[in-house]
């Protein structure tokens, strides 16, 4: 039976984290003391869920957390350092911070180590969510004990509702560019002053200009979406902007 930690302290361990090519320890004391911290620990890093949903969703909403009261976003797991390292790479996962716990030391003490042997994956983390404040487990999500790898309440947008129910996650936003364009340039500087984080597309690198002509109908760029709708040019971004800033007034 799974132990729900609310209202006691978090594990006093080290974690062993890579900088670059260079080792350096994080202590738990640090991460979490006089602070309030977002913390999401899951069974492996580079496996589908946790690649898919789990990472990526805290990673958009990073922006949002902050904005209702929180100082960072973590991820454990019980993977050492270097996979951890290449795996926010792989992810571009710059707004979590991924600590492992190569050991199990940390989600030992949490009781959270689970034996995933039928898997080949030896003792892992079960799949959980958690909000620390000062070094104390406020409030804990912990996926239920059933067969598999059960995902259904330690997602980032159950965190955040906990924490603001009247939060709003911001729409998502992807863009084709080609480097060297000065309306893409234009149109980037826009969406981050306006709050909007943002996927590019580079044409050339990550798509060809067929691929923009087949999704956007067009074959000039930027082509940007909001919440997966079209809105088109830098010019039409502007247009939208203006458009909302005037509302908003």
């Amino acid at each position: 039976m799974l132990e729900n930690r609310e209202g006691q302290k978090v594990p006093k361990v080290v974690f062993r984290t890579r900088e670059g090519d260079a080792w350096k320890d994080v202590r738990s004391e640090d991460v979490f003391d006089n602070r309030t911290v977002v913390v999401f620990s899951l069974p492996g890093a580079f496996t589908p869920t946790c690649s898919s949903t789990h990472l990526p969703r805290y990673n958009e909403l990073a922006g949002v957390f902050k904005q209702n009261g929180v100082d960072e976003i973590v991820c454990i797991s019980v993977n050492d350092a270097f996979v951890m390292q290449e795996w926010q790479k792989n992810q571009h996962a710059e707004n979590v911070t991924l600590l492992p716990d190569g050991n199990g030391e940390f989600t030992e003490g949490m009781g959270m180590l689970v034996d995933k042997k039928d898997l080949g994956f030896g003792k892992r983390s079960w799949r959980y969510s958690m909000l620390v404040k000062n070094g104390v487990v406020a409030k804990m999500f912990i996926e239920p004990e059933k067969p598999g790898d059960p995902f259904e309440v330690s997602d980032a947008e159950t965190m955040l509702a906990y924490l603001n129910p009247k939060a709003k996650a911001p729409e998502f936003v992807t863009l084709f560019t080609n480097p060297g364009c000065p309306h893409c340039a234009r149109a980037k500087k826009a969406l981050a002053e306006h709050g909007y984080p943002y996927e590019e597309i580079v044409i050339g690198k990550d798509v060809t200009t067929r691929s923009l002509r087949a999704v956007t109908g067009a074959g000039t760029v930027p082509q940007v979406f909001i919440g997966g709708k079209l809105i088109g040019s830098a010019d039409e971004l502007d247009a939208l902007l203006k458009k909302q800033d005037a509302a908003a007034a």
